[in-house]
């Protein structure tokens, strides 16, 4: 595995080893000990997420103030814009984001933990999205970020107008949010 930090260090690409002939191709998508020995990452994964999207799809940004989730995030079919928002107050890099291609073709995945808010944007005709996460849903404690918050000015790669829930559409901007400290 190869790990690149990202401009915020907590956050880490993950480029997996891949073992490819004329029959496919075999990886790891998850082994404990290399995550650890590899990345530094000792997480305890409790819950495996699976979406599906069209085109134009933004999810988030979305967190738990509570029971906060770290994520390890990849795309098994298609191609997303994968968005880090580093959200704890005591951080350097508190306000900043980070963003990613993850697709079923470059296999890659992020490592995003705890205390930030997280979004996705689908590029392809559609995606599908698995990620685990460090901690279980608990929608009493889920927050959303304003995914187009000026201040935050994440350069959102559409191609058309964003499909977004109500939820996201209703997101707090980060000066407004309830954060961690």
């Amino acid at each position: 595995m190869i790990v690149t930090p990202s401009p915020i260090p907590d956050v880490l690409l993950l480029t997996p080893k891949v073992f490819g002939d004329d029959r496919g191709f075999f990886f790891e998508s998850y082994n404990k000990q290399t995550l650890a020995e590899a990345a530094g990452v000792a997480a305890e994964f409790v819950q495996d997420n699976h979406s599906r999207s069209s085109q134009n799809v933004l999810r988030g940004l979305h967190y738990q103030i509570r029971q906060p989730q770290g994520k390890l995030m990849r795309a098994i079919a298609g191609e997303i814009f994968d968005v880090a928002v580093d959200i704890r107050q005591s951080s350097p890099t508190f306000g900043r984001f980070t963003a990613q291609r993850l697709s079923a073709e470059n296999k890659n995945m992020l490592w995003i933990p705890p205390g930030f808010a997280h979004g996705f944007l689908v590029l392809s005709d559609f995606a599908e999205v698995l990620y685990k996460t460090t901690d279980y849903y608990a929608p009493e404690h889920e927050r959303t970020l304003l995914w187009n918050d000026p201040d935050l000015a994440i350069p959102w790669p559409f191609t058309g107008d964003p499909l977004l829930s109500q939820k996201d559409k209703n997101g707090t901007p980060l000066k407004d949010a309830e954060i961690f400290g």
